[in-house]
């Protein structure tokens, strides 16, 4: 059997949480070292660094050592070991195939033996140690999910390579001056403002992630959603009960910060604001809801006509003069007594905030049993729809009740304070249409009673006030 003309050399590493891929460069070592000995020359070699061969996922470099040999240019391969190639029995059967229909014979590892792949002993061989790679992975599988399993029910946090935001080092202790900034946000985006804005100012402030990284919005959502900030353990995306470890938000919060996430997605809105009371106004000609639009340098909200909107299409309002009326008619009213005295009531809705988020969480858990006892033959198919059926409307309820208590987040701060139009000015209008929306019901704007002028008439605008 005449010598290798072109070696191909794979390393790969499953983990490597400090990213010095020290894991690798000593397994390249010692493959480079094997071929020194033996007198082969490295045509290439292929590294896929922190990926697993179990997982199923793809690696960029295996796939490209494959093609190479697919079309010639490499007649042997050498590894470290047969696990650092695969630990897929159908993705071993696939390098062989790839193998074979190249005609290559050599596949050498560090630690292991010297393989003939066109050698029925030689493949027996290959697959037998990739049978035991397999079974190996899948053991150790199951035992890392027995003990997420543990650790969930205890309320214990899973081993992670880093220390989430907000937390010490093994996530059991607060970080108080990261904590802060999570009480922030989360006040905040249940005022209204956009997870987009609350990453700019993250970003104007130099806060960064755990991992020193700037926050993206994704990032945002999903440690506002997170049970873990609230001392809740969430397992397998649902939350199992308290944690082991105190909360930065009451649990409270977090069920209205779960709603208000809810509440966009059902919305769809992604864009940024460009108009203060979407959704508010009403034409006052034929009740049709009015429209933002902009011309080339005005914005306007009007009536559309059609199929799309069914409005007369007479009517016309242009935006910035009435956004300053409104606005300075609200923040008229924030100051007022009664304004104070109306919400006064809500404020006794708002302390039933934390038993509603308990009474989700405990009809949540009601479902997860009633799924149990109809998966193990304990209820019928009927009794577990009807019991499922007055447990959601339950929870329907109680969901709808949290949102209207969460309108109320939006005025904290703003009822009576001095300095208020000043604080308004520097206010993003997330956050400005948040409080309008509180304190304003709808707004009927009526058609004009005199010839066309540029001012805004206040005996157009009729106001229908929530608080």
């Amino acid at each position: 059997m005449s010598e290798p003309r072109s070696v191909a050399v794979y390393a790969r590493i499953s983990s490597d949480q400090e990213g010095t891929s020290l894991g690798v460069n000593r397994q390249l070592a010692d493959c480079r070292a094997l071929c020194e000995r033996l007198g082969w020359a490295i045509g290439a070699e292929y590294v896929d660094n922190d990926i697993s061969a179990y997982s199923g996922k793809r690696r960029p470099g295996f796939e490209r050592m494959l093609s190479e040999i697919a079309e010639g240019d490499r007649d042997a391969v050498v590894v470290y070991h047969q696990d650092r190639l695969t630990r897929r029995p159908v993705e071993l059967e696939r390098f062989v195939d790839v193998l074979t229909r190249a005609g290559l014979r050599r596949v050498r590892f560090v630690s292991g033996p010297d393989v003939d792949v066109t050698n029925g002993d030689g493949l027996l061989m290959l697959r037998v140690i990739g049978a035991v790679a397999a079974n190996e992975s899948a053991s150790k599988s199951r035992r890392v999910r027995r003990k997420m399993d543990e650790n969930a029910a205890a309320g214990l946090p899973h081993g992670m390579g880093g220390r989430p935001f907000g937390f010490e080092v093994g996530g059991m202790a607060v970080r108080e001056s990261e904590a802060v900034v999570i009480r922030d946000l989360a006040g905040r985006y249940l005022a209204g403002e956009s997870l987009r804005s609350l990453a700019v100012w993250l970003d104007e402030q130099g806060i960064r992630t755990r991992d020193g990284k700037t926050w993206r919005t994704p990032t945002l959502r999903q440690m506002l959603m997170s049970g873990r900030i609230a001392g809740l353990r969430d397992h397998r995306g649902v939350t199992v009960g308290a944690a082991a470890w105190p909360g930065i938000i009451s649990v409270g919060e977090h069920q209205r910060l779960l709603a208000k996430f809810v509440e966009k997605a059902v919305s769809g809105r992604r864009v940024p604001r460009s108009y203060l009371l979407t959704g508010m106004l009403r034409c006052g000609a034929c009740n049709n809801r009015l429209y933002s639009a902009r011309r080339e340098h005005t914005r306007r909200y009007v009536c559309m006509s059609g199929p799309d909107h069914g409005g007369c299409g007479r009517l016309t309002v242009v935006a910035g003069r009435l956004e300053e009326f409104i606005a300075e008619a609200v923040l008229q009213r924030l100051d007022t007594p009664a304004l104070a005295n109306a919400l006064a009531g809500r404020a006794d809705q708002d302390d039933n905030g934390a038993v509603m988020a308990e009474s989700l969480a405990s009809d949540r858990a009601q479902l997860d049993v009633l799924a149990g006892l109809y998966g193990s033959k304990g209820i019928t198919l009927s009794e577990w729809v009807t019991a499922r059926k007055t447990v959601e409307g339950r929870m329907h309820d109680t969901e709808r009740g949290l949102a209207r208590v969460s309108q109320s987040d939006a005025l904290v701060g703003f009822i009576g304070t001095p300095g208020l139009r000043e604080r308004w000015a520097g206010l993003n209008l997330a956050r400005q249409h948040a409080i309008v929306a509180a304190v304003v019901d709808q707004v009927t704007i009526l058609p004009k009673l005199k010839a066309a002028t540029q001012t805004l008439d206040p005996e157009r605008v009729r106001v229908v006030w929530r608080v």
